[in-house]
């Protein structure tokens, strides 16, 4: 059991307010304990991986399931991805509504569909025919989404890009006591985003990537730079070439960064059980469970360290 590993973040950020840093802090903590729990009763990587991003799509204080930021029309349009490295076996789901937590939909294609991603009409047919619940769109809606919203209408008038700005997403990596690794992904997009606009978070190979052989990937950050540099294959694959996790998240974050000027952050494990977390946003939460210890910060020197036995 000692390879056993969860890691996860809670999205790039340009700046956490003192008042949140506490709730987000706490939140973060809650999701990696909660995956490593599954860990620790031999659980596998994907059940660790949904457990975890579950978490945090219940937590209104991330940009997920509850909490997602609100598009053009003021709606909540979520996106989701999730990945077992030991057979390549995907699962995603786009522009869903109405459910509380795409993660599991996502799960679901995996598990029961012939396909990997599902869309809209598609997904929430799908859903409906697997038991999942619709909820009234207003219970994943937040009064911080709404003025998140209003600002951003008003700023956009003097329309200037600011990728800091959208960054919002969660994730996780997993190690299982079978060396099997996975990921998870799932965001409400980026805010005022146009109607059926989707980002990195559930496309196989940016929004995460998992095969046993390299390691596990999920990203966060500016969606279009993400997709543009297919940043979770980028991080794997300079893996494949000999770098070790923190090489190959630092390098594929510094290619996004001078091709496409786009900020994000990366979460990575291999099977051996090493870790790494990356980011080149102002912050990024994460927290990382292992050997009995969870880890975890918001910004560059923060780290803090609790014992969970």
């Amino acid at each position: 059991m000692s390879n056993i590993v969860v890691v996860v973040h809670g999205g790039g950020a340009s700046n956490i307010s003192k008042e949140r840093k506490e709730r987000v802090r706490q939140g973060i903590l809650r999701a990696a304990t909660a995956g490593y729990n599954i860990l620790k009763q031999g659980g596998s990587a994907v059940d660790a991986v949904e457990g975890a991003v579950t978490v945090l799509e219940d937590d209104p204080e991330f940009n997920a399931g509850c909490g997602s930021v609100l598009n053009e029309n003021g709606e909540v349009e979520m996106d989701a991805s999730i990945m077992n490295g030991k057979d390549l076996s995907a699962g995603a789901v786009s522009a869903v509504r109405c459910i509380a937590n795409p993660i599991k939909l996502a799960r679901l294609v995996m598990d029961k569909t012939p396909h990997c991603f599902l869309t809209d009409q598609g997904a929430a047919k799908f859903a409906a025919a697997n038991g999942i619940p619709t909820i009234p769109e207003q219970q994943l809606v937040t009064e911080r989404s709404k003025k998140h919203l209003e600002k951003e209408k008003l700023e956009k008038d003097a329309q200037k890009a600011d990728y800091q700005k959208n960054l919002g997403t969660v994730g996780a990596v997993a190690v299982d006591c079978q060396g099997n690794v996975a990921y998870a992904t799932s965001t409400g997009g980026i805010v005022n985003k146009m109607l059926g606009r989707v980002g990195d978070t559930p496309c196989i190979g940016s929004g995460g990537y998992a095969d046993n052989n390299i390691g596990a990937v999920s990203t966060t950050g500016h969606g279009e730079s993400i997709l543009k540099v297919n940043l979770a294959r980028l991080a794997l694959f300079h893996v494949e070439q000999g770098k070790s996790l923190e090489e190959a998240a630092d390098a594929s974050l510094g290619h996004m960064k001078s091709k496409v000027k786009g900020v994000g952050g990366i979460i990575m494990v291999n099977k051996a059980g090493e870790w790494a977390v990356k980011w080149t946003s102002t912050s990024m939460p994460w927290a990382a469970a292992k050997d009995g210890k969870l880890r975890s910060g918001i910004d560059g020197g923060d780290t803090s360290i609790i014992d969970l036995s």
